[in-house]
Protein backbone atom coordinates (compact mmCIF):
# COMPACT_ATOMS: atom_id res chain seq x y z
CA UNK A 1 0.00 0.00 0.00
CA UNK A 2 1.29 3.81 -0.70
CA UNK A 3 1.47 5.66 2.75
CA UNK A 4 0.38 9.27 2.77
CA UNK A 5 2.74 11.61 5.25
CA UNK A 6 1.23 14.72 6.43
CA UNK A 7 4.54 16.88 6.99
CA UNK A 8 3.35 20.33 6.82
CA UNK A 9 2.12 21.61 9.67
CA UNK A 10 4.34 24.61 11.65
CA UNK A 11 4.96 22.48 14.77
CA UNK A 12 4.53 25.54 17.22
CA UNK A 13 4.99 23.64 20.22
CA UNK A 14 8.04 21.92 19.15
CA UNK A 15 10.17 25.72 18.35
CA UNK A 16 12.70 26.77 19.80
CA UNK A 17 11.62 30.65 19.91
CA UNK A 18 14.11 31.53 16.97
CA UNK A 19 13.00 33.62 14.18
CA UNK A 20 14.63 32.07 11.51
CA UNK A 21 13.62 28.90 12.76
CA UNK A 22 11.41 27.45 10.45
CA UNK A 23 12.10 23.97 10.80
CA UNK A 24 9.06 21.49 10.05
CA UNK A 25 8.30 18.99 13.15
CA UNK A 26 8.62 16.11 11.12
CA UNK A 27 12.32 17.25 11.01
CA UNK A 28 12.61 16.98 14.55
CA UNK A 29 15.96 14.81 15.35
CA UNK A 30 15.51 11.35 17.59
CA UNK A 31 19.10 9.74 17.31
CA UNK A 32 21.11 10.79 14.06
CA UNK A 33 17.46 10.35 12.01
CA UNK A 34 14.36 12.77 11.98
CA UNK A 35 11.51 11.35 13.01
CA UNK A 36 9.87 11.30 9.46
CA UNK A 37 12.74 8.80 8.95
CA UNK A 38 11.70 6.68 11.51
CA UNK A 39 8.21 6.89 10.32
CA UNK A 40 8.74 5.71 7.13
CA UNK A 41 11.66 3.18 8.56
CA UNK A 42 8.40 1.59 10.32
CA UNK A 43 6.11 1.15 7.09
CA UNK A 44 8.98 0.19 5.26
CA UNK A 45 10.20 -2.76 7.60
CA UNK A 46 6.35 -4.17 6.91
CA UNK A 47 7.05 -3.84 3.34
CA UNK A 48 5.02 -0.32 2.06
CA UNK A 49 7.89 1.17 0.61
CA UNK A 50 6.21 3.72 -1.20
CA UNK A 51 5.33 7.19 -0.03
CA UNK A 52 3.56 10.20 -0.65
CA UNK A 53 4.72 13.40 1.87
CA UNK A 54 2.22 16.04 1.93
CA UNK A 55 4.54 19.24 2.19
CA UNK A 56 3.96 23.05 3.56
CA UNK A 57 5.73 24.88 6.47
CA UNK A 58 9.42 24.01 6.13
CA UNK A 59 9.37 21.64 2.91
CA UNK A 60 12.55 22.55 1.65
CA UNK A 61 14.46 20.88 4.82
CA UNK A 62 12.52 17.50 4.05
CA UNK A 63 13.70 17.67 0.37
CA UNK A 64 17.31 18.47 1.25
CA UNK A 65 17.23 15.69 3.70
CA UNK A 66 16.38 12.97 0.82
CA UNK A 67 17.95 14.95 -1.97
CA UNK A 68 21.14 14.61 0.02
CA UNK A 69 20.95 11.76 2.03
CA UNK A 70 23.67 9.63 3.95
CA UNK A 71 23.20 6.07 4.20
CA UNK A 72 26.66 5.96 6.04
CA UNK A 73 25.15 7.58 8.93
CA UNK A 74 23.06 4.92 9.83
CA UNK A 75 24.62 1.56 7.86
CA UNK A 76 27.50 -0.75 7.55
CA UNK A 77 30.57 -0.13 5.04
CA UNK A 78 33.80 -0.69 3.96
CA UNK A 79 36.04 1.72 2.85
CA UNK A 80 37.95 1.27 -0.32
CA UNK A 81 40.25 3.18 -2.02
CA UNK A 82 38.49 6.28 -0.86
CA UNK A 83 34.96 5.18 -1.34
CA UNK A 84 32.02 3.73 0.90
CA UNK A 85 30.80 0.46 -0.06
CA UNK A 86 27.46 -0.02 1.71
CA UNK A 87 26.69 -3.41 3.90
CA UNK A 88 23.69 -2.63 3.70
CA UNK A 89 20.64 0.57 3.47
CA UNK A 90 18.33 1.87 4.44
CA UNK A 91 15.85 4.07 1.60
CA UNK A 92 17.34 2.49 -2.06
CA UNK A 93 13.91 0.74 -2.48
CA UNK A 94 11.63 3.46 -1.50
CA UNK A 95 9.66 5.69 -4.08
CA UNK A 96 8.85 9.26 -2.53
CA UNK A 97 6.45 11.60 -4.32
CA UNK A 98 7.14 15.42 -2.74
CA UNK A 99 3.78 17.26 -3.05
CA UNK A 100 3.72 21.02 -2.33
CA UNK A 101 0.09 20.78 -0.45
CA UNK A 102 -0.09 24.36 0.94
CA UNK A 103 1.05 26.42 4.14
CA UNK A 104 -2.08 26.88 5.94
CA UNK A 105 -3.87 23.66 4.69
CA UNK A 106 -6.04 21.51 7.03
CA UNK A 107 -4.92 17.66 6.97
CA UNK A 108 -8.27 16.69 4.94
CA UNK A 109 -6.96 19.23 2.20
CA UNK A 110 -3.65 18.22 2.51
CA UNK A 111 -5.20 14.43 1.18
CA UNK A 112 -7.75 15.80 -1.01
CA UNK A 113 -4.28 17.49 -2.90
CA UNK A 114 -2.78 14.43 -3.10
CA UNK A 115 -5.42 11.74 -4.01
CA UNK A 116 -4.56 11.82 -7.73
CA UNK A 117 -1.07 10.12 -6.90
CA UNK A 118 -3.00 7.34 -5.01
CA UNK A 119 -3.66 6.06 -8.52
CA UNK A 120 -6.99 5.14 -7.54
CA UNK A 121 -5.88 2.60 -5.31
CA UNK A 122 -8.37 1.34 -2.78
CA UNK A 123 -6.84 1.06 0.17
CA UNK A 124 -3.90 3.26 1.25
CA UNK A 125 -1.73 4.40 4.61
CA UNK A 126 -2.26 7.48 6.48
CA UNK A 127 -0.14 8.91 9.53
CA UNK A 128 0.89 12.29 10.90
CA UNK A 129 4.44 11.92 10.67
CA UNK A 130 5.30 12.99 13.98
CA UNK A 131 4.29 9.63 16.40
CA UNK A 132 6.24 6.78 16.78
CA UNK A 133 4.96 3.67 17.49
CA UNK A 134 5.46 -0.57 17.78
CA UNK A 135 1.73 -1.38 16.76
CA UNK A 136 1.66 -4.27 14.77
CA UNK A 137 0.66 -2.67 11.14
CA UNK A 138 -0.03 -6.52 9.23
CA UNK A 139 -2.86 -7.12 12.02
CA UNK A 140 -3.81 -3.87 11.69
CA UNK A 141 -4.38 -4.31 7.93
CA UNK A 142 -6.05 -7.81 7.97
CA UNK A 143 -8.69 -6.41 10.47
CA UNK A 144 -9.60 -3.55 8.42
CA UNK A 145 -9.25 -5.87 5.34
CA UNK A 146 -11.70 -8.00 6.74
CA UNK A 147 -14.35 -5.33 7.70
CA UNK A 148 -16.55 -3.23 5.12
CA UNK A 149 -15.86 0.00 6.67
CA UNK A 150 -14.82 2.90 5.25
CA UNK A 151 -11.58 3.58 7.23
CA UNK A 152 -9.50 2.24 10.27
CA UNK A 153 -8.16 4.72 13.14
CA UNK A 154 -5.46 3.72 15.90
CA UNK A 155 -6.48 4.49 18.92
CA UNK A 156 -4.48 4.75 22.54
CA UNK A 157 -5.14 5.48 26.30
CA UNK A 158 -5.35 8.91 27.10
CA UNK A 159 -1.75 9.87 27.71
CA UNK A 160 -2.64 12.50 29.79
CA UNK A 161 -0.51 13.09 33.05
CA UNK A 162 -3.77 15.13 34.47
CA UNK A 163 -6.33 14.23 37.20
CA UNK A 164 -10.22 14.48 36.37
CA UNK A 165 -12.08 15.78 39.80
CA UNK A 166 -15.64 14.24 40.53
CA UNK A 167 -17.59 17.21 41.58
CA UNK A 168 -20.58 16.94 43.95
CA UNK A 169 -23.28 19.51 45.57
CA UNK A 170 -21.27 22.55 47.30
CA UNK A 171 -17.96 21.58 45.65
CA UNK A 172 -18.07 18.42 47.86
CA UNK A 173 -15.08 16.17 45.95
CA UNK A 174 -16.70 12.90 45.39
CA UNK A 175 -13.54 11.21 43.87
CA UNK A 176 -10.15 11.75 42.00
CA UNK A 177 -9.26 9.76 38.86
CA UNK A 178 -6.33 9.61 36.28
CA UNK A 179 -7.07 10.35 33.18
CA UNK A 180 -4.96 7.29 32.20
CA UNK A 181 -7.57 5.08 33.53
CA UNK A 182 -10.72 6.64 32.42
CA UNK A 183 -12.65 5.15 29.33
CA UNK A 184 -11.74 6.78 27.09
CA UNK A 185 -9.36 6.76 23.67
CA UNK A 186 -7.24 8.82 21.89
CA UNK A 187 -6.63 9.11 18.11
CA UNK A 188 -3.35 7.74 17.55
CA UNK A 189 -2.55 8.84 14.28
CA UNK A 190 -2.05 5.87 12.16
CA UNK A 191 -4.62 5.19 9.64
CA UNK A 192 -5.92 2.74 6.97
CA UNK A 193 -8.09 3.97 5.01
CA UNK A 194 -10.34 3.34 1.71
CA UNK A 195 -11.32 5.81 -1.16
CA UNK A 196 -14.07 6.24 0.26
CA UNK A 197 -12.94 8.86 2.53
CA UNK A 198 -12.80 11.45 -0.19
CA UNK A 199 -16.49 11.56 -0.15
CA UNK A 200 -16.34 12.94 3.40
CA UNK A 201 -13.61 15.46 3.28
CA UNK A 202 -15.23 19.04 2.04
CA UNK A 203 -13.06 21.54 0.63
CA UNK A 204 -10.31 22.92 3.39
CA UNK A 205 -11.76 20.21 5.59
CA UNK A 206 -10.04 17.89 8.37
CA UNK A 207 -9.43 14.33 7.76
CA UNK A 208 -10.53 13.18 11.35
CA UNK A 209 -13.36 16.24 12.39
CA UNK A 210 -14.94 15.53 8.75
CA UNK A 211 -13.69 12.75 7.27
CA UNK A 212 -13.71 10.33 10.07
CA UNK A 213 -16.73 11.78 12.17
CA UNK A 214 -19.07 11.58 9.33
CA UNK A 215 -17.72 7.75 8.37
CA UNK A 216 -18.65 6.90 12.34
CA UNK A 217 -22.40 8.48 11.86
CA UNK A 218 -22.61 5.90 9.26
CA UNK A 219 -21.30 2.79 10.97
CA UNK A 220 -18.11 3.00 8.58
CA UNK A 221 -15.60 3.68 10.87
CA UNK A 222 -13.71 1.14 12.72
CA UNK A 223 -10.91 1.39 15.51
CA UNK A 224 -7.94 -0.12 16.24
CA UNK A 225 -6.52 -0.66 19.95
CA UNK A 226 -3.14 -0.71 20.58
CA UNK A 227 -1.58 -0.29 24.43
CA UNK A 228 1.79 -0.83 23.35
CA UNK A 229 4.09 1.50 22.68
CA UNK A 230 3.05 4.69 21.56
CA UNK A 231 4.79 8.14 21.78
CA UNK A 232 3.59 11.43 20.58
CA UNK A 233 6.01 14.79 19.86
CA UNK A 234 3.89 17.20 20.42
CA UNK A 235 6.16 19.66 22.70
CA UNK A 236 10.43 20.04 23.10
CA UNK A 237 10.08 17.74 26.31
CA UNK A 238 8.49 15.01 24.81
CA UNK A 239 11.15 15.15 21.41
CA UNK A 240 14.11 15.10 23.81
CA UNK A 241 12.74 12.54 25.91
CA UNK A 242 12.23 10.03 22.74
CA UNK A 243 15.65 11.31 21.80
CA UNK A 244 17.42 10.48 24.92
CA UNK A 245 15.43 7.23 24.55
CA UNK A 246 17.31 6.69 22.04
CA UNK A 247 21.03 7.18 23.09
CA UNK A 248 20.45 4.30 25.50
CA UNK A 249 19.31 1.89 23.08
CA UNK A 250 15.41 2.05 24.35
CA UNK A 251 13.66 2.04 21.05
CA UNK A 252 10.80 0.05 21.08
CA UNK A 253 9.41 1.73 17.72
CA UNK A 254 12.28 0.91 16.06
CA UNK A 255 10.77 -2.42 14.99
CA UNK A 256 13.97 -3.07 12.07
CA UNK A 257 16.19 -3.67 14.81
CA UNK A 258 14.74 -6.34 16.45
CA UNK A 259 16.25 -9.36 14.26
CA UNK A 260 19.43 -9.31 12.36
CA UNK A 261 17.30 -9.39 9.20
CA UNK A 262 14.30 -8.16 7.53
CA UNK A 263 11.57 -9.90 8.81
CA UNK A 264 9.28 -11.69 6.46
CA UNK A 265 6.45 -9.46 5.05
CA UNK A 266 3.51 -10.80 5.40
CA UNK A 267 0.50 -10.92 2.61
CA UNK A 268 -1.56 -8.63 4.64
CA UNK A 269 0.76 -6.38 4.91
CA UNK A 270 0.88 -6.68 1.29
CA UNK A 271 -2.48 -5.78 0.79
CA UNK A 272 -2.72 -3.82 -2.69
Amino acid sequence: MKVVLFCGGYGLRMRNGASDDDMPKPMAMVGPRPLIWHVMRYYAHFGHTEFILCLGYGAQHIKNFFLNYEETMSNDFVLRNGRAELLSNDIADWTITFVQTGIESPIGERLRRVRHHLDGDEMFLANYADVLTDAPLPEMIERFTQRDVGASMMVVPPQSSFHCVDLGEDGLVGGITAVSELPLWENGGYFVLRQEVFDHIPENGDLVADGCAQLAKRGRLVAHQHRGFWKPTDTVKERAALDAAYARGDRPWAVWERSGTQAKVTEAARTP
